[in-house]
C-alpha cells in the first residue's frame, strides 16, 4: 500500500466520521434539525418567534378602539386584525347583539372578558319565498320583507326538486329593492316555489371555513333559544366551524342555542378546554364528520339533548375529565368513529343512556370500533329500564375498564352494561358496577 493511498483513505474516513458526528449533533437520522431560535421569515407560517407584544385591537359598547354593540363593530375589528396578518381582538365587557355571524379568519385570537362579554342574537323570523330562483341566481324575493335588513345573515330551506331531500343555504343579504334581496353569493341550488322555500334570520354566532390557527377564549355566547327556531348542528351553533385546522376554544360559555353549542365539521386538531356548554336543543359539543384528533378536556356539558356527540369518522380523539350532566344521552359514538379514548369523565343523570355505541349497518363496517372507555364515573342513567353503557350493532374491539358504574336510585329494570347480540370483541376489566337489576347483560351468550 502506497503512502498516498493510505492518506486518501485516512482523509475519507475522517470526513465520514465528521459528517456522521454533525448529523448526530444536529438531528436524528431522517429528521430535520429542531428549530430552536426561529426568525420571522416571509411565507413561513409554521414557526414564529414568541414575541412579547402582538398587534391587538379592542371593541366595547362604550369605549375601546372601536365602539358599538353589533356584529358590524366586532367584524370590523376582526377584519382589521386579519388585514395585518393576525393578532388579538379584545372584546370588552358588554352585550353584543348580532344580526349576522362573526366570520373568523386565520391567525387571530378572539379574547373576551369572561361572563361580562356576552354575544347573542335577536329573535329569528321566518318568511316564505314568493318567486322562483334558479341555482345560478344571486337573489331571492320574499313574500314580505318584514324585519329583514341588508347585512342580515339568513338561512334558506327548500325541498330539492330532484331528490326530495332538504337543501339548506346560508347567505348574507347585501342589497335590496322592496322585498327583493341580493345575496352575497350565488344560490347553487334551485329555490323553486314547488319546494316551499323559506328564509329565516338564523346563523351561527361564531363561524369560519377553511381557516387555521385561531383561539376563541374567555367569553359567553347565548343563542337566545326561546326566541329562535331550530338550526341543525350541521349548519349552525354558538360556534360552527367547517374545514378548519388548529382551533383552541378555551374558557368559553356556550348556552341556549336552538341547535348545537359547539360544532366543528371536517376540522382537525380542535381543542375544547375548560368550557361550559349547556341548555342547547341539540348537542353540547359536536366533533363532526371526519374530524381528526379532537381534544375535549375539563369541560361541562349540561342539559343538552346529547352532551358529547362523536359524529361520523371522528378518529384519534380524547375526551378527558369532563362533566356531562342531565343530558338525554351523555355520550354518543357511532358511524366509523374509531380509535378514540374517553377517560376520567363523569356522566351523570342521563335521561336515556349514559354512553351509547350507535348501530350503523349502512356499510361494510361503519361501527364505532377500537375505542376505549376507562376510569369514568357513570351515574344514574335513564328511566326505569335505563342502561349506563349500551353497545349496539356489530361494534367491536372496545376496551371498557376501571369504570365506576352506579345506580343510586332503585334498581328497577336498569342495566349497567348491555352488549347487543351482534357485537364483536369487548374487553371488560376491573369495572365496579353497583345498584342495577342486571350488572352486565351480554346478549351474545344467548345466541
Amino acid at each position: 500500500m502506497s503512502s498516498s493511498s493510505f492518506s486518501r483513505r485516512q482523509f475519507l474516513g475522517a470526513t465520514l466520521a465528521t459528517g456522521l458526528g454533525s448529523i448526530a449533533a444536529g438531528s436524528a437520522l431522517g429528521k430535520p434539525p429542531a428549530v430552536k431560535h426561529p426568525r420571522a421569515t416571509d411565507g413561513d407560517q409554521r414557526f414564529e418567534p414568541d414575541w412579547d407584544e402582538r398587534l391587538s385591537i379592542s371593541v366595547g359598547t362604550e369605549k375601546g378602539d372601536i365602539t358599538g354593540n353589533s356584529d358590524k363593530a366586532l367584524q370590523a375589528a376582526i377584519d382589521y386584525i386579519a388585514g395585518k396578518g393576525g393578532g388579538t381582538v379584545k372584546i370588552l365587557p358588554g352585550t353584543f347583539t348580532l344580526r349576522n355571524a362573526l366570520h373568523l379568519p386565520s391567525n387571530i385570537r378572539l379574547l373576551g372578558s369572561g361572563s361580562e362579554t356576552i354575544i347573542t342574537k335577536g329573535p329569528s323570523e321566518t318568511v316564505v319565498v314568493s318567486e322562483d330562483s334558479d341555482w345560478y341566481d344571486q337573489e331571492i324575493t320574499l313574500e314580505k320583507s318584514a324585519g329583514f335588513q341588508v347585512g342580515d345573515g339568513v338561512v334558506l330551506v327548500t325541498k330539492n326538486p330532484s331528490t326530495g331531500g332538504q337543501d339548506v343555504i346560508k347567505r348574507t343579504l347585501v342589497a335590496r329593492s322592496g322585498n327583493r334581496f341580493k345575496l352575497n353569493d350565488g344560490l347553487r341550488k334551485n329555490v323553486w316555489l314547488s319546494g316551499k322555500p323559506t328564509v329565516s334570520s338564523l346563523f351561527p354566532l361564531l363561524t369560519s371555513e377553511y381557516t387555521r390557527n385561531v383561539v376563541i377564549e374567555n367569553l359567553t355566547l347565548d343563542g337566545n333559544r326561546k326566541n329562535n327556531t331550530n338550526l341543525n348542528g350541521n349548519y349552525g351553533g354558538c360556534i360552527f366551524l367547517q374545514d378548519c385546522n388548529r382551533y383552541t376554544i378555551r374558557d368559553v360559555t356556550a348556552r341556549n342555542y336552538n341547535g348545537d353549542g359547539i360544532s366543528f365539521q371536517i376540522c382537525h386538531d380542535v381543542k375544547v378546554e375548560n368550557c361550559h356548554s349547556h341548555d342547547h336543543a341539540g348537542l353540547g359539543v359536536h366533533p363532526g364528520s371526519g374530524a381528526q384528533r379532537p381534544l375535549i378536556q375539563n369541560s361541562r356539558f349540561e342539559r343538552n339533548h346529547i352532551g358529547l356527540f362523536w359524529c361520523w369518522g371522528v378518529k384519534f380523539g380524547l375526551a378527558e375529565k369532563n362533566q356531562l350532566t342531565g343530558n338525554d344521552i351523555g355520550i354518543s359514538i357511532g358511524h366509523n368513529d374509531t380509535d378514540n379514548v374517553m377517560r376520567e369523565n363523569i356522566v351523570a343523570d342521563s335521561k336515556e343512556v349514559g354512553i351509547l355505541f350507535r348501530n350503523d349497518a349502512r356499510g361494510k363496517n361503519f361501527w364505532a370500533n377500537r375505542n376505549t372507555v376507562v376510569k369514568n364515573q357513570i351515574i344514574n342513567s335513564g328511566a326505569a329500564n335505563g342502561v349506563a353503557i349500551d353497545i349496539t350493532g356489530r361494534t367491536s374491539d372496545l376496551v371498557i375498564k376501571e369504570n365506576q358504574i352506579s345506580e343510586q336510585r332503585q334498581p328497577m329494570q336498569r342495566t349497567g352494561i348491555r352488549i347487543g347480540p351482534d357485537a364483536g370483541k369487548i374487553e371488560l376489566a376491573d369495572n365496579q358496577i353497583e345498584g342495577f337489576m342486571k350488572s352486565i347483560d351480554d346478549q351474545r351468550q344467548a345466541t
